[in-house]
């Protein structure tokens, strides 16, 4: 009689296999965990970027500019810890401009206190200009409220302050979103035309996560991503 073998793995074994083959950062082409870890690719430059005091530890994982993301286990502390973000570099002033869009998609834990944010910079870092898509917890941007308005293709709570260097314009998304399309040009245009500032050079577009607090360890994942100007 032909007997079939059976072979028993233990219950353990088998969750630890496929955590391992669920974890993207075990197949990324890059991945660091030092505090000012960066990675070029396709004309985009990442960063783990953990500057904040009180931070816990963090390692950022990426296969492409447009598919990364960070595993963070900061304290539940006030204050920004990091912002791991995606870069890319425009150099190019508002005038000489014909169009600047971004997209992306965003996996997001369900805990913890943190945005997904654009920090855009212009006039060598002279604006700040933030773009928040989707927010948790017991965070806030800087300044004081200004007014609510639809430019770029989302409708906004807009802040304006000041951080001590730098000027500090902050639109926050009227309900999150882990995925969209943002026209990047028309919000300058807007701040422009206000009278915010001049016709500015825009220089850095980076995206990614402003993180407050991701006690016990979390994920935020880029699914996609990625700046295109004319």
């Amino acid at each position: 009689m032909l007997r079939t073998l059976r072979l028993f793995v233990p219950v353990s074994m088998v969750v630890m296999l496929v955590g391992l083959l669920a974890s993207p950062a075990q197949a990324a082409v890059w991945s660091s965990s030092d505090q000012w870890g960066t990675w070029n690719n396709g004309g985009y430059t990442l960063y783990n970027n953990i500057w904040g005091s009180g931070a816990g530890p963090q390692s950022i994982w990426a296969n492409s500019f447009s598919n990364w993301g960070v595993w963070a286990n900061h304290p539940n502390t006030g204050g920004v810890k990091s912002y791991p973000n995606a870069t890319r570099n425009v150099n190019r002033r508002i005038s000489a401009l014909g169009s600047v869009t971004s997209t992306f998609n965003v996996t997001v834990p369900n805990g913890g206190a943190y945005a997904t944010a654009y920090d855009i910079w212009c006039d060598n870092h002279a604006y700040e200009i933030m773009l928040w898509m989707n927010k948790r917890g017991a965070v806030g941007p800087l300044g004081t409220w200004q007014r609510s308005l639809s430019v770029g293709g989302h409708s906004w709570d807009v802040y304006r302050g000041s951080n001590g260097s730098n000027q500090v314009f902050s639109f926050v998304r009227q309900g999150n979103t882990n995925s969209g399309t943002v026209d990047i040009k028309a919000v300058l245009t807007w701040l422009r035309t206000n009278n915010w500032f001049g016709d500015v050079t825009l220089g850095d577009v980076q995206f990614g996560y402003e993180i407050t607090s991701s006690s016990g360890g979390m994920d935020f994942r880029t699914n996609t991503f990625s700046v295109s100007s004319s």
